[in-house]
Protein backbone atom coordinates (compact mmCIF):
# COMPACT_ATOMS: atom_id res chain seq x y z
CA UNK A 1 0.00 0.00 0.00
CA UNK A 2 1.23 3.21 -1.07
CA UNK A 3 -0.11 5.95 1.52
CA UNK A 4 -3.83 6.38 2.77
CA UNK A 5 -6.27 5.27 1.05
CA UNK A 6 -10.61 7.29 0.41
CA UNK A 7 -12.72 4.69 1.26
CA UNK A 8 -16.57 5.16 0.56
CA UNK A 9 -19.64 3.79 2.35
CA UNK A 10 -22.77 4.62 0.52
CA UNK A 11 -26.13 3.24 -0.04
CA UNK A 12 -29.70 3.64 1.07
CA UNK A 13 -31.05 5.24 3.94
CA UNK A 14 -31.66 2.87 6.58
CA UNK A 15 -28.86 -0.20 5.22
CA UNK A 16 -26.24 0.41 7.94
CA UNK A 17 -23.65 2.45 6.52
CA UNK A 18 -23.01 4.75 10.20
CA UNK A 19 -22.30 1.42 11.98
CA UNK A 20 -20.23 -0.18 9.47
CA UNK A 21 -18.27 2.89 8.97
CA UNK A 22 -17.72 3.28 12.69
CA UNK A 23 -16.50 -0.93 12.77
CA UNK A 24 -14.33 0.07 9.77
CA UNK A 25 -12.30 2.71 11.22
CA UNK A 26 -11.38 0.62 14.05
CA UNK A 27 -11.05 -2.75 11.91
CA UNK A 28 -8.71 -0.38 10.10
CA UNK A 29 -7.07 1.49 13.14
CA UNK A 30 -6.14 -1.92 14.69
CA UNK A 31 -4.48 -3.16 11.68
CA UNK A 32 -2.27 0.17 12.53
CA UNK A 33 -4.16 2.54 9.83
CA UNK A 34 -6.21 5.34 11.63
CA UNK A 35 -8.79 6.45 9.96
CA UNK A 36 -11.11 9.65 10.32
CA UNK A 37 -15.01 9.76 8.97
CA UNK A 38 -16.34 12.58 6.48
CA UNK A 39 -19.70 12.89 6.44
CA UNK A 40 -21.42 12.68 3.10
CA UNK A 41 -25.44 12.92 3.91
CA UNK A 42 -26.44 16.49 2.57
CA UNK A 43 -29.05 16.96 5.55
CA UNK A 44 -26.64 16.27 8.26
CA UNK A 45 -24.17 18.93 7.36
CA UNK A 46 -27.07 21.31 9.51
CA UNK A 47 -26.38 22.04 12.94
CA UNK A 48 -29.68 20.68 15.14
CA UNK A 49 -30.72 18.88 12.39
CA UNK A 50 -30.49 15.08 14.38
CA UNK A 51 -33.28 12.94 14.98
CA UNK A 52 -34.96 13.26 11.58
CA UNK A 53 -31.35 12.81 9.92
CA UNK A 54 -30.54 10.00 11.82
CA UNK A 55 -27.36 11.88 12.84
CA UNK A 56 -24.85 10.02 15.08
CA UNK A 57 -24.27 12.01 18.25
CA UNK A 58 -20.97 12.68 19.36
CA UNK A 59 -21.38 10.51 22.09
CA UNK A 60 -21.52 7.34 20.25
CA UNK A 61 -18.54 8.21 17.74
CA UNK A 62 -16.43 5.92 19.49
CA UNK A 63 -13.72 8.82 19.45
CA UNK A 64 -13.24 8.52 16.00
CA UNK A 65 -12.91 11.88 14.47
CA UNK A 66 -16.02 12.93 12.24
CA UNK A 67 -15.95 15.89 9.83
CA UNK A 68 -18.31 17.77 7.84
CA UNK A 69 -21.34 17.11 10.39
CA UNK A 70 -23.09 20.27 11.74
CA UNK A 71 -21.06 22.12 8.95
CA UNK A 72 -23.76 24.62 8.43
CA UNK A 73 -27.18 26.73 9.81
CA UNK A 74 -30.26 25.58 8.27
CA UNK A 75 -30.50 29.15 6.63
CA UNK A 76 -27.31 28.23 4.66
CA UNK A 77 -27.45 26.98 1.15
CA UNK A 78 -25.73 23.36 1.11
CA UNK A 79 -24.66 23.55 -2.84
CA UNK A 80 -22.85 20.42 -3.91
CA UNK A 81 -19.56 22.53 -5.44
CA UNK A 82 -19.30 24.40 -1.99
CA UNK A 83 -19.59 20.61 -0.42
CA UNK A 84 -17.26 19.04 -3.11
CA UNK A 85 -14.27 21.72 -2.10
CA UNK A 86 -15.05 20.97 1.24
CA UNK A 87 -15.08 17.25 1.33
CA UNK A 88 -12.20 17.04 -0.42
CA UNK A 89 -10.34 19.51 1.66
CA UNK A 90 -10.99 17.57 4.69
CA UNK A 91 -9.92 14.26 2.95
CA UNK A 92 -6.43 15.91 2.27
CA UNK A 93 -6.16 17.21 5.38
CA UNK A 94 -6.88 13.35 6.89
CA UNK A 95 -4.14 11.85 4.68
CA UNK A 96 -1.49 14.55 5.63
CA UNK A 97 -2.31 13.43 9.33
CA UNK A 98 -1.34 9.97 7.78
CA UNK A 99 -4.98 8.36 8.46
CA UNK A 100 -7.47 6.98 6.02
CA UNK A 101 -10.68 8.65 5.18
CA UNK A 102 -13.81 7.15 5.12
CA UNK A 103 -16.57 9.27 3.25
CA UNK A 104 -20.14 8.01 4.50
CA UNK A 105 -23.53 8.85 3.34
CA UNK A 106 -25.93 8.54 0.72
CA UNK A 107 -26.15 11.85 -1.15
CA UNK A 108 -25.63 10.26 -4.24
CA UNK A 109 -24.29 13.56 -6.00
CA UNK A 110 -22.55 14.50 -3.37
CA UNK A 111 -20.64 11.51 -2.99
CA UNK A 112 -19.74 11.77 -6.48
CA UNK A 113 -18.61 15.17 -6.82
CA UNK A 114 -15.93 13.89 -4.27
CA UNK A 115 -15.37 10.45 -5.84
CA UNK A 116 -15.43 11.38 -9.39
CA UNK A 117 -13.77 14.02 -11.35
CA UNK A 118 -17.03 16.36 -11.52
CA UNK A 119 -16.41 19.96 -12.41
CA UNK A 120 -19.69 22.09 -11.90
CA UNK A 121 -20.90 24.70 -13.86
CA UNK A 122 -20.36 28.18 -12.74
CA UNK A 123 -23.41 30.55 -10.92
CA UNK A 124 -25.19 33.09 -11.70
CA UNK A 125 -26.68 34.39 -8.57
CA UNK A 126 -29.12 36.78 -10.99
CA UNK A 127 -30.44 34.46 -12.83
CA UNK A 128 -31.03 31.91 -10.07
CA UNK A 129 -33.09 34.92 -8.06
CA UNK A 130 -35.40 35.51 -11.43
CA UNK A 131 -36.02 31.52 -11.88
CA UNK A 132 -36.63 30.83 -8.00
CA UNK A 133 -39.33 33.85 -8.24
CA UNK A 134 -40.98 32.10 -11.04
CA UNK A 135 -40.75 29.01 -8.46
CA UNK A 136 -42.52 30.81 -6.06
CA UNK A 137 -45.14 32.30 -8.52
CA UNK A 138 -45.74 29.83 -10.28
CA UNK A 139 -44.50 26.28 -9.05
CA UNK A 140 -41.89 23.35 -9.88
CA UNK A 141 -44.35 22.01 -12.28
CA UNK A 142 -44.01 24.65 -14.95
CA UNK A 143 -40.53 25.39 -14.79
CA UNK A 144 -40.30 21.43 -15.12
CA UNK A 145 -41.94 21.24 -18.36
CA UNK A 146 -39.41 24.20 -19.51
CA UNK A 147 -36.48 21.74 -18.60
CA UNK A 148 -37.90 18.60 -19.93
CA UNK A 149 -38.53 20.77 -23.42
CA UNK A 150 -34.82 22.19 -23.28
CA UNK A 151 -33.13 18.98 -21.79
CA UNK A 152 -34.98 15.73 -21.86
CA UNK A 153 -32.30 13.82 -20.49
CA UNK A 154 -32.07 15.83 -17.35
CA UNK A 155 -35.50 16.45 -16.80
CA UNK A 156 -35.65 11.99 -16.93
CA UNK A 157 -33.11 12.26 -14.10
CA UNK A 158 -34.78 14.65 -11.75
CA UNK A 159 -37.80 14.54 -9.57
CA UNK A 160 -40.67 17.36 -11.26
CA UNK A 161 -41.35 17.88 -7.28
CA UNK A 162 -37.81 18.89 -6.59
CA UNK A 163 -37.97 22.63 -7.74
CA UNK A 164 -34.24 23.58 -6.52
CA UNK A 165 -32.72 20.92 -8.91
CA UNK A 166 -35.40 22.21 -11.36
CA UNK A 167 -34.14 25.38 -11.38
CA UNK A 168 -30.01 24.83 -11.32
CA UNK A 169 -30.63 22.89 -14.31
CA UNK A 170 -32.28 26.01 -16.30
CA UNK A 171 -29.68 27.93 -14.50
CA UNK A 172 -26.85 26.03 -16.30
CA UNK A 173 -28.72 25.62 -19.17
CA UNK A 174 -29.49 29.61 -19.70
CA UNK A 175 -25.99 30.39 -19.10
CA UNK A 176 -25.20 27.81 -22.49
CA UNK A 177 -23.78 24.99 -20.26
CA UNK A 178 -24.59 21.49 -20.53
CA UNK A 179 -26.25 20.07 -17.10
CA UNK A 180 -24.83 16.93 -15.52
CA UNK A 181 -28.79 16.28 -15.20
CA UNK A 182 -28.02 14.10 -11.87
CA UNK A 183 -25.65 11.52 -13.84
CA UNK A 184 -22.61 9.82 -13.45
CA UNK A 185 -20.19 10.31 -16.23
CA UNK A 186 -20.27 7.62 -19.12
CA UNK A 187 -16.50 6.52 -17.84
CA UNK A 188 -16.38 8.37 -14.41
CA UNK A 189 -12.18 9.04 -13.17
CA UNK A 190 -11.48 8.85 -9.67
CA UNK A 191 -10.49 11.81 -7.97
CA UNK A 192 -8.51 9.96 -5.75
CA UNK A 193 -6.38 7.09 -6.83
CA UNK A 194 -6.91 4.84 -3.82
CA UNK A 195 -10.35 4.78 -3.65
CA UNK A 196 -12.16 1.80 -2.35
CA UNK A 197 -16.17 2.16 -2.14
CA UNK A 198 -18.33 -0.28 -0.17
CA UNK A 199 -21.83 -0.08 -0.73
CA UNK A 200 -24.58 -1.01 1.75
CA UNK A 201 -27.96 -2.43 0.61
CA UNK A 202 -30.72 -4.95 2.46
CA UNK A 203 -33.32 -6.31 -0.04
CA UNK A 204 -36.67 -4.29 -0.38
CA UNK A 205 -38.97 -6.12 1.60
CA UNK A 206 -36.78 -6.33 4.31
CA UNK A 207 -36.03 -2.68 4.34
CA UNK A 208 -39.52 -1.36 3.46
CA UNK A 209 -40.49 -2.15 7.05
CA UNK A 210 -37.32 -1.48 8.75
CA UNK A 211 -37.67 2.24 6.73
CA UNK A 212 -41.27 2.74 7.98
CA UNK A 213 -40.07 2.23 11.93
CA UNK A 214 -37.32 4.72 11.68
CA UNK A 215 -40.13 7.41 10.73
CA UNK A 216 -42.41 6.05 13.85
CA UNK A 217 -39.56 6.14 16.05
CA UNK A 218 -38.37 9.98 14.89
CA UNK A 219 -41.56 11.30 15.63
CA UNK A 220 -41.76 9.01 19.09
CA UNK A 221 -37.92 10.61 19.44
CA UNK A 222 -39.52 14.29 19.21
CA UNK A 223 -38.80 15.38 15.51
CA UNK A 224 -41.60 17.72 15.59
CA UNK A 225 -40.10 19.61 18.85
CA UNK A 226 -36.37 19.44 17.15
CA UNK A 227 -38.07 21.20 13.98
CA UNK A 228 -40.02 23.68 16.20
CA UNK A 229 -36.90 24.89 17.39
CA UNK A 230 -35.01 24.79 14.27
CA UNK A 231 -38.12 27.03 12.99
CA UNK A 232 -37.26 29.63 15.41
CA UNK A 233 -33.80 29.75 13.30
CA UNK A 234 -35.02 30.51 9.92
CA UNK A 235 -36.27 26.07 8.84
CA UNK A 236 -39.05 27.73 6.99
CA UNK A 237 -37.60 30.21 5.16
CA UNK A 238 -34.52 27.92 4.15
CA UNK A 239 -34.52 26.77 0.24
CA UNK A 240 -32.86 23.63 1.22
CA UNK A 241 -32.91 22.01 4.54
CA UNK A 242 -37.07 23.44 5.03
CA UNK A 243 -37.43 21.14 2.32
CA UNK A 244 -36.08 18.00 4.07
CA UNK A 245 -37.80 14.21 3.86
CA UNK A 246 -39.36 14.42 7.66
CA UNK A 247 -38.82 18.28 8.34
CA UNK A 248 -40.86 19.89 5.61
CA UNK A 249 -43.45 17.12 6.77
CA UNK A 250 -43.27 17.94 10.44
CA UNK A 251 -43.46 21.97 9.40
CA UNK A 252 -46.87 21.10 8.05
CA UNK A 253 -48.12 19.94 11.01
CA UNK A 254 -47.01 22.59 13.23
CA UNK A 255 -49.08 24.62 10.98
CA UNK A 256 -52.02 22.62 11.17
CA UNK A 257 -51.71 21.34 7.06
CA UNK A 258 -51.25 17.81 8.27
CA UNK A 259 -52.20 15.66 11.13
CA UNK A 260 -49.44 13.94 12.91
CA UNK A 261 -50.49 10.52 11.10
CA UNK A 262 -50.93 12.11 7.85
CA UNK A 263 -47.00 13.92 8.31
CA UNK A 264 -45.99 10.53 9.26
CA UNK A 265 -47.40 8.72 5.77
CA UNK A 266 -46.17 11.12 3.59
CA UNK A 267 -42.74 10.67 5.20
CA UNK A 268 -42.45 7.19 5.12
CA UNK A 269 -44.04 7.10 1.33
CA UNK A 270 -41.41 9.76 0.66
CA UNK A 271 -38.28 7.73 2.06
CA UNK A 272 -39.79 4.50 0.11
CA UNK A 273 -39.25 6.30 -2.85
CA UNK A 274 -36.12 7.99 -1.45
CA UNK A 275 -34.64 4.71 -0.87
CA UNK A 276 -35.65 3.46 -4.24
CA UNK A 277 -33.34 6.45 -6.30
CA UNK A 278 -30.49 5.97 -4.15
CA UNK A 279 -30.21 2.29 -4.83
CA UNK A 280 -30.66 3.39 -8.61
CA UNK A 281 -27.56 6.39 -8.28
CA UNK A 282 -25.05 3.70 -6.39
CA UNK A 283 -25.67 0.77 -8.64
CA UNK A 284 -23.85 2.58 -11.20
CA UNK A 285 -20.69 2.72 -9.05
CA UNK A 286 -18.70 -0.15 -11.38
CA UNK A 287 -16.48 -0.63 -8.68
CA UNK A 288 -18.37 -0.56 -5.76
CA UNK A 289 -18.70 -4.06 -3.33
CA UNK A 290 -22.23 -4.39 -1.63
CA UNK A 291 -22.55 -5.89 1.17
CA UNK A 292 -25.22 -6.29 3.82
CA UNK A 293 -24.07 -3.85 6.80
CA UNK A 294 -25.87 -5.99 9.12
CA UNK A 295 -23.70 -9.50 8.41
CA UNK A 296 -20.56 -8.14 7.15
CA UNK A 297 -17.44 -8.30 9.02
CA UNK A 298 -15.06 -4.87 8.50
CA UNK A 299 -11.90 -6.52 9.64
CA UNK A 300 -12.63 -8.85 6.64
CA UNK A 301 -12.73 -5.71 5.08
CA UNK A 302 -9.85 -3.83 5.79
CA UNK A 303 -7.92 -7.18 5.47
CA UNK A 304 -8.88 -7.34 1.35
CA UNK A 305 -8.19 -4.02 1.15
CA UNK A 306 -4.59 -5.57 2.05
CA UNK A 307 -4.94 -8.12 -0.53
CA UNK A 308 -5.22 -10.83 2.41
CA UNK A 309 -7.66 -13.39 2.50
Amino acid sequence: MSGPALWAVVGATGTGKTRLSLDLAEALAARGRPAEIVNADAMQLYRGMDIGTAKIPVAERRGIPHHLFDALTVTDDAAVAWYQDAAREAIRGIHDRGAEAILVGGSGLYVSGVLWDFRFPPRDETLRAQLEDELERHGSGALFARLRAADPAAAERIDPRNGRRVVRALEVLAQGGQTHGGALPEAPVSWHPRTRIVATAIERPDLVPLLDARVEAMWASGLVAEVEALRVEGLERSATAGRAIGYAQALAQLRGDLTRDEAVAETQALTRRYARRQVSWFRRYRTAHWVDARTTDATALALAAEGRP
